[in-house]
């Protein structure tokens, strides 16, 4: 028999309770009306509701219901099969009385697009994007768009929406993640949701925990420069952007991710490859899976300064292709303006990324996404012959060029201007200032465009043989 003081007490507790249990489900933002999720899979979903309380699924392309319990800190959490590609669906999710209705879900691939101002670069501002906007309706394709913010601590429901894709809705979406989208939805012929989270002049440690940046002398110590820099329109502190425009997304299902930021970390180009090599392995723990991850080398540009940091940050990049599932596009041939450190035309950027997903993650191969790549050098009669993979159709310049941009030296380290000469997929350099070459280098500055290309069209990215 209970006393009057634990009367009381139940009484209280079920008197607080109850102006809760009228709404107690709660929902991450990404798990929304007009959504997309990853078909032929198992997904994970979750939410808050009333602790002890039984959360049952129901979706309408499967009779099976799920069920799990809220823990006692409100979570639940629970996983669900989903459907070839296809849609439109429902998932009703059940506690008490109470029921909430996800509506119009496809069924189909789901990317995460994220990086700094080259990725969150609007359609409205691209110049291949903002004449087109009016004509724009793909109704299979959904964006859900990250709202810019940041917070010291790991959030959990995030905000956005899901929203059909056309002219409205992608005015301020990124170019990049649309046409990456489209070409997907065009040769795979399955809904593309798209999921941009990213932010202008981000240095890419706020996209990685603070514990993981600290952890790393180096990277710590980069960080804690970064953080002096007075940047009022974006954080720049270590994991700040990850806490409240990632961690809210963990561990929706995806496919993929896109990046494109690299411009924001030139002032420590040589740990930079260290970095992404971080970002990458965290978000995979973070999502639970071994996902691809492709990126854009970042663009020739005149404005880093009196220094090389442009350069070399490219070639960090370039050796980050050592990390197991990944992949990188160049788009130096698209740039037009070195002033500008944002090129206009984001449309050949997404395209590049998405024939790169289609032949290594779809494995559909409609044309080359690979760019030529300098695979070994050869010295022989004071000449340095240098091999190219991704090259197998030959190398050419546009319109018939002479091919410039080298530069040799012998062991004295001192480089001169070379003579270039194009067969098949090889390059063969000389200069008669040396005639004991022991290295090259290709179009090795910050704002060299190179006109070196193999013959479907792809350009060479600037490197070198040497690691001096």
């Amino acid at each position: 028999m209970l006393s009057i003081r634990n009367t009381i007490l139940v009484l209280f507790f079920l008197l607080s309770i109850t102006p809760f249990l009228m709404a107690q489900i709660r929902l991450p933002a990404v798990f929304s009306s007009n959504m997309v999720i990853q078909r032929n899979t198992e997904i994970p979903i979750w939410g808050w509701a009333g602790p002890t309380q039984t959360i049952q699924i129901l979706v309408s392309w499967d009779s099976t219901i799920v069920q799990t319990k809220v823990s006692n800190t409100s979570l639940w959490k629970a996983t669900i099969k989903t459907p070839s590609a296809n849609g439109p669906h429902t998932i009703t999710i059940k506690a008490g009385s109470e029921q909430k209705t996800i509506e119009n879900v496809m069924s189909g691939e789901v990317w995460l697009c994220s990086g700094q101002s080259n990725m969150e670069w609007s359609m409205n501002l691209s110049a291949d994007g903002k004449p087109y906007l009016e004509k724009i309706n793909d109704p299979q394709i959904r964006l859900f768009q990250v709202p810019r913010s940041a917070a010291s601590t790991p959030q959990m429901k995030g905000e956005g929406n899901w929203n059909h894709c056309n002219g409205e809705s992608l005015k301020w979406f990124s170019a990049v993640a649309y046409y990456f989208g489209k070409t997907l939805n065009t040769e795979l012929k399955v809904p593309i949701g798209l999921i941009h989270s990213s932010w202008g002049g981000t240095p890419a440690e706020v996209w990685i925990p603070k514990e993981i940046i600290d952890s790393d002398s180096l990277l710590k110590a980069n960080a804690n420069k970064q953080c002096t820099i007075d940047r009022p329109w974006c954080p720049s502190v270590s994991g700040m952007a990850y806490n409240s425009m990632i961690a809210p997304l963990i561990p929706f299902k995806l496919s993929g991710i896109i990046w494109y930021q690299g411009e924001s970390n030139v002032e420590h180009p040589y740990s930079y490859k260290q970095l992404m090599e971080k970002l990458i392995l965290n978000w995979r723990k973070d999502f639970q899976s071994e996902l691809p991850f492709y990126y854009v080398q970042i663009a020739p540009y005149s404005g880093y300064g009196d220094n090389l940091n442009g350069v070399l940050l490219r070639e960090q990049q370039s050796k980050l292709l050592k990390v197991p599932n990944t992949g990188m596009v160049i788009i130096s041939d698209v740039v037009g303006n070195i002033n500008d450190i944002h090129p206009p035309h984001k449309k050949p950027v997404g395209e590049r990324l998405a024939l790169l997903a289609l032949e290594d993650t779809y494995n559909i191969k409609t044309k080359s996404a690979k760019s030529p790549s300098f695979k070994s050098m050869k010295i022989e009669n004071g000449k340095i012959k240098i091999t190219f993979d991704n090259a197998s159709k030959g190398l050419t310049t546009k319109e018939g060029q002479e091919l410039n941009g080298f530069i040799i030296a012998g062991s004295d380290k001192l480089f001169y201007p070379a003579k270039a000469e194009i067969k098949d997929n090889t390059v063969t350099v000389y200069s008669p200032k040396v005639t004991k070459p022991v290295a090259a280098r290709f179009e090795w500055t910050n704002d060299a465009i190179p006109n070196l290309f193999n013959k479907d069209g792809l350009p060479v990215s600037s490197f070198r043989t040497d690691e001096w």
